[in-house]
């Protein structure tokens, strides 16, 4: 028997781990040394003159961290629980592998087939349709809470908005909406039409319970990470109340979720977001920025890492069973 096209299709599987590995780290460490808006030199210092480094604050930190993914990946866990029953540490496995697998990729889309390729085929369309629940709750509490936090931002601090122009654009863009929909709808195929009912058919008869937990997780996540940003807002020397922060923190999510991005920018596109709405707390744009470099480093870089290794442990199911 042939070994040769075995060994050779083998070998292109370990190279291609290997490659989506180090254009991660790549864009991790390219993201670090060139930042035009921060320089990691700086971030150092400064870090330091504010006693950043201590034990006590890595700890805290890190622990946060740690309960940010493990309602992730609890999350995950159970929201494919409907479709097939997984472990903790096999949830683990997904979630950060495909995280990691998906950094480059824009708004994360990656991390739906990197997902899906942990089961056989007969799973992944289910699967696909999990993950897509799943980014949907964690964004709509992003969307929830960042509205009424947006709301009382611009309330608080008298924000000049000319609403009739506002209005004027949302209704054009809804009429475009509108008008796009009907000629979709003409020229979609029957393909279309019938994917389009298998994913309503999917989130109609998902279990509600399951869902209703999933929006549970999603929310301590996002309290987690909001709280981390305001503690490191104490860390360095700011003079805010929490509930002051913590519509301006949910304002930045908010508004930086609407920008489309490849993943690995984020640290941008939530920086320069910072830097304007932290401007009106009249809290300094190195502050803010430090502060956006942690919570990316932690959040980001950390888990990534740790999900490399699993990328380059991933090899094809075989059966059905991921428990």
């Amino acid at each position: 028997m042939n070994t040769r096209p075995y060994k050779t299709k083998q070998f292109f599987f370990v190279l291609i781990k290997l490659s989506i590995v180090l254009i991660a780290f790549y864009f991790i460490y390219y993201k670090l040394v060139n930042n035009s808006s921060f320089n990691i030199n700086n971030f150092i210092q400064f870090s330091s003159k504010n006693h950043f480094f201590s034990l006590k604050n890595i700890l805290f930190l890190l622990i946060l961290t740690f309960f940010n993914w493990f309602f992730e990946i609890t999350k995950w866990q159970k929201l494919v629980s409907p479709i097939i029953k997984i472990n903790f540490k096999n949830a683990t496995k997904q979630s950060l592998g495909s995280f990691t697998a998906s950094l480059f990729t824009p708004n994360r889309i990656g991390e739906y087939g990197a997902k899906a390729i942990f089961y056989t085929k007969g799973l992944r369309k289910q699967i696909l349709l999990a993950n897509l629940l799943s980014n949907g709750l964690q964004m709509s509490i992003t969307a929830i809470l960042g509205t009424i936090g947006l709301y009382f931002f611009i309330k608080e601090y008298s924000i000049d908005i000319n609403y009739s122009n506002f209005i004027y654009g949302l209704i054009s863009g809804l009429l475009i909406l509108v008008i796009m929909f009907f000629l979709i709808r003409k020229n979609v195929s029957k393909t279309k039409a019938i994917l389009f009912k298998k994913i309503i058919d999917f989130l109609s008869h998902f279990p509600k319970k399951i869902i209703f937990y999933g929006f549970i997780f999603s929310l301590l996540r996002y309290l987690i990470f909001s709280f981390q940003f305001y503690l490191l807002l104490t860390i360095f020397g700011t003079e805010v109340g929490y509930l002051n922060a913590f519509k301006t923190i949910t304002s930045m999510y908010l508004l930086a979720s609407i920008v489309p991005t490849i993943s690995i920018l984020d640290i941008a596109i939530k920086g320069s977001v910072a830097v304007y709405l932290f401007s009106f707390l009249e809290i300094n744009e190195v502050t803010v920025l430090a502060i956006v470099t942690i919570m990316w480093l932690f959040n980001f870089v950390l888990p990534s890492f740790l999900g490399s290794y699993y990328v380059l442990r991933f090899n094809f199911p075989k059966t059905p069973v991921q428990v």
